[in-house]
């Protein structure tokens, strides 16, 4: 149960290294954080639409005002979660023995795939986004590697366990 929290305690710390369960636990905790909000606003869609099945405008407000004050809390949560998903992520590949610039890579592909979308020029995005599934299988791959053992340039190993050269 700690490892779900230890990116949060960890919020900003882009150097060193984390463990497979640390990375995965969290990953587990923001599905099921996602998982309770979408219920919510489940619950909160049904209760609206029934709501302004009666036809007054002052249901029609408050549903409106509801779905701003729901799009606030989506935003607020993601935005919460961003800076320590990028961190553990980043210090996941640490302990794979790569760069976190594969994570910065795939921000990158996803940005100029959205910028281009926006610009109307979908046949260019649509091979981004092939090119940007490619990269996004090739780092979950990554994510499941067994970090290397013993100390590496990005630290020592986060499982605590000797180098094997040094008995060898």
């Amino acid at each position: 149960m700690e490892y779900m929290f230890l990116p949060l305690k960890r919020y900003a710390e882009f150097s060193g290294r984390s463990r497979r369960t640390e990375f995965w636990m969290f990953a587990l905790f923001q599905f099921l954080v996602w998982i309770v909000f979408l219920t919510l606003c489940g619950i909160v869609a049904g209760s609206m639409l029934m709501s302004m099945g009666k036809g007054d405008a002052g249901g029609l407000m408050a549903a409106g005002g509801t779905v701003m004050i729901l799009l606030l809390i989506g935003v607020l949560i993601a935005l919460a979660f961003f800076l320590p998903g990028l961190a553990v992520g980043m210090r996941r590949l640490h302990d794979t023995n790569r760069s976190g610039w594969w994570l910065g890579g795939y921000l990158i592909l996803a940005l100029v795939g959205g910028f281009l979308r926006a610009q109307g020029g979908a046949g260019l995005a649509g091979l981004i986004s092939i090119v940007q599934l490619g990269y996004l299988i090739a780092l979950i791959v990554f994510y499941c590697l067994d970090g290397t053992k013993g100390p590496n340039k990005y630290g020592p190993d986060p499982k605590g366990q000797a180098d094997a050269q040094v008995f060898a």
